[in-house]
């Protein structure tokens, strides 16, 4: 199967949602273009995105970044694009159960990264932290004590059937719903270091599943990039330390 010209779309300074998409197109070594992230004399800068989103001429718009152009295709929503682009580079398995599986799995990390962007925002997105923080401390010391485990029970007790222990979410090759498993790890030490430390060894394959992807000489170079956009106070994963005592 030919490779598609893919453009990603997001915003250029936060790992965000888009951070799904980009880790499987560097782990599959597919030539993207990330355009918000170009220079604006070259067509690239936010202005491009947002350009994008209110285009009148297009009949099928993308509601919100990121999105993916692939050819004539306007593709929307993080778990769609990994969707299209996981039968196309080797990054879902080959059979349709296996496929839907990996849909259910990346939909679920997607639950997850909700959950954990409204512990800071449970009011309104559109609010600063600083306006819902008392909303939020509850929300979060919710998400602590329930539902972070919850989560990461479900999927230590996936990796414990899959393929006897010691692969992916989905079978023995990696998948992009691994990848993505690892950005929520990732990300979740970085926004509750003192929760995680606190639950990591009680699910030592999710603990094992991220070290392999963050190891993995596929990844290697973009993880010590540029490229690889730092975790801020202004994506999903935000550390506030009143959200994590």
């Amino acid at each position: 199967m030919a490779t598609l010209h893919y453009e990603l779309h997001y915003w250029p300074s936060i790992p965000g949602r888009g951070e799904f998409v980009r880790l499987a197109l560097e782990y599959a070594d597919v030539p993207y273009l990330d355009v918000a992230r170009e220079p604006e004399e070259a067509g690239g800068g936010e202005m491009a995105l947002v350009r994008f989103l209110v285009d009148p001429k297009l009949a099928r718009p993308p509601f919100a970044p990121p999105f993916l152009v692939a050819g004539d295709q306007v593709i929307g929503q993080t778990a769609n694009i990994l969707l299209f682009l996981g039968s196309r580079h080797g990054l879902a398995p080959a059979d349709e159960p296996g496929r839907l599986w990996t849909h259910q799995l990346q939909l679920t990390i997607a639950d997850l990264a909700g959950e954990v962007h409204d512990t800071h925002h449970p009011i309104a997105a559109g609010l600063y932290y600083e306006d819902q923080r008392a909303e939020a401390r509850r929300r979060a010391e919710d998400f602590r004590a329930h539902r972070l485990p919850r989560f990461l029970g479900w999927f230590e007790r996936v990796l414990a059937h899959a393929s006897g222990g010691d692969a992916g979410l989905a079978g023995p090759d990696v998948t992009y719903a691994d990848l993505s498993l690892f950005h929520v790890v990732a990300g979740l030490r970085y926004a509750f270091p003192r929760a995680m430390r606190q639950l990591e060894p009680a699910h030592p394959r999710l603990v094992a599943l991220h070290d392999r992807i963050a190891s993995s000489a596929r990844l290697a170079a973009y993880l010590a990039s540029p490229r690889r956009l730092p975790f801020s106070e202004e994506g999903i994963f935000r550390h506030y330390a009143e959200l994590d005592d």
